[in-house]
């Protein structure tokens, strides 16, 4: 059984804050994706290191350079680099959402593995969900 955990003042080590980082071969031009893909600004915009804050939220999406990055494969067959995490994006309006993420440099992945949700593909090759949320 579950167990609701103590409140975040419980533990008075942790901020509440929290990122998550994409790689990619250059960190700038899939921060310059996600920024015109969500409409959020950046703050920090260096070739290497890109961040933006979450609108509402003590969180951020930062994008760091990797020499040796490898892109996910979706799906992964065996020894193929899998996908370690993916972004789900809210839409009003899935069909004109992946319009617009083709538009900036997107793709739609090859495989669909549900109706209501359309996995794309960032220019750096991420799987990232569009689907709908009204």
């Amino acid at each position: 059984m579950d167990e609701t955990p103590p409140p975040l003042s419980s533990r008075p080590h942790l901020s509440g804050w929290i990122g998550t980082v994409l790689s990619a071969p250059q960190a700038q031009p899939l921060a310059h994706f996600y920024r015109d893909l969500l409409g959020w600004p950046l703050h920090a915009d260096t070739p290497d290191w890109c961040t933006m804050q979450v609108p509402g939220a003590p969180a951020n999406l930062a994008f760091q350079s990797e020499e040796h990055y490898a892109p996910p494969r979706w799906p992964a067959g065996p020894g193929e680099p899998h996908m370690m995490m993916h972004l789900d994006i809210g839409a009003r309006d899935v069909a004109t959402a992946v319009a617009a993420a083709q538009e900036l440099g997107a793709r739609l992945a090859e495989f669909q593995p549900q109706e209501d949700v359309h996995v794309m593909l960032d220019p750096a090759g991420h799987p990232f969900c569009l689907y709908e949320d009204r």
